[in-house]
């Protein structure tokens, strides 16, 4: 299996503005009434506080980002993580949709921004009091060039170089990147083992406490990662998709029937732990 055929590399990167202003009088002041060393505090405006359409922004890009990390794995460099081939078409076509629905809630707030900015002068008295200082809020013309949202998908490296260099030299280059593919795909396959793994440990630790309370997520957590599964076994582990099958089958129920039924609690701790047990010998040899 050749992992630049069933994998690529992708580079999310979002900018924005995040509302906040480092104000250096003010962080001057507080180290000195503390008598602590210069640099050690500092103290930052929130300068739209209770702007509802900025906060809208931040919550999205939280979101896209958490999904672009659930739906990759570690390659270990310059921010890149590897998409699987499998889950490239489901994973971009909810990326655009999720970009579609920031760059709307980004215009909104460009739209508002001289209201809030309005709305904050008026109220500086009781949010920023003397910390408010005019200079501190951009034009809107310059504070549009700083919202960008951008999603960069290259090909894992494979060895063709296509460069006049020694062939000695080309070899051990060769070689090299062979290794860094190996050692990354070994990288991948841990970490969804780990993601696993870390789902069934905690209904495992939450089923076998009768006095833990737990949210309806235990279980739709695991569910949605026993989905997502397939797409990111990109070696086609027959351990990892009999594991997979088992949490499916043994784990994913009603949250309400583990809440309502000490017999099936207890039954549910049990098989998890066996799961974990199991996971553990081929996360071992891994």
């Amino acid at each position: 299996m050749n992992l630049t055929d069933r994998a690529l590399l992708a580079q999310l990167g979002i900018s924005q503005w995040m509302g906040r202003k480092l104000d250096k009088t003010a962080s001057r002041k507080v180290t000195n009434d503390a008598s602590a060393a210069e640099g050690s505090a500092r103290v930052n405006k929130d300068l739209l506080p209770g702007c509802e359409e900025l906060k809208a922004v931040h919550s999205k890009s939280s979101l896209i980002r958490t999904k672009f990390y659930d739906n990759t794995l570690p390659w270990g460099l310059d921010g890149m993580q590897i998409l699987t081939t499998g889950n490239f078409l489901p994973f971009m076509t909810d990326f655009r949709k999720e970009k579609g629905e920031w760059q709307k809630l980004v215009k909104i707030f460009l739209s508002g921004y001289e209201m809030a900015k309005y709305n904050a002068e008026n109220d500086r008295r009781r949010s920023l009091g003397r910390l408010y200082t005019p200079s501190d809020y951009p034009r809107l013309q310059d504070i549009e060039g700083k919202f960008d949202i951008d999603l960069a998908i290259f090909p894992v490296p494979a060895n063709d170089f296509r460069v006049a260099i020694a062939s000695d030299e080309l070899d051990r280059i060769q070689k090299d990147v062979e290794a860094r593919v190996l050692n990354a795909q070994s990288v991948a396959m841990k970490e969804v083992w780990q993601r696993l793994y870390a789902k069934v440990q905690c209904i495992a630790e939450k089923c076998a406490d009768p006095k833990a309370i737990f949210r309806d997520t235990l279980i739709e957590n695991a569910r949605e990662m026993c989905e997502l599964l397939p797409r990111l076994n990109m070696t086609d582990d027959p351990n990892l998709e009999a594991m997979r099958q088992e949490v499916e089958a043994k784990l994913i129920m009603h949250p309400e029937s583990l809440r309502n039924d000490p017999d099936l609690r207890r039954k549910t701790a049990a098989e998890a732990k066996h799961i974990m047990d199991v996971m553990g010998t081929f996360m071992g040899a891994i």
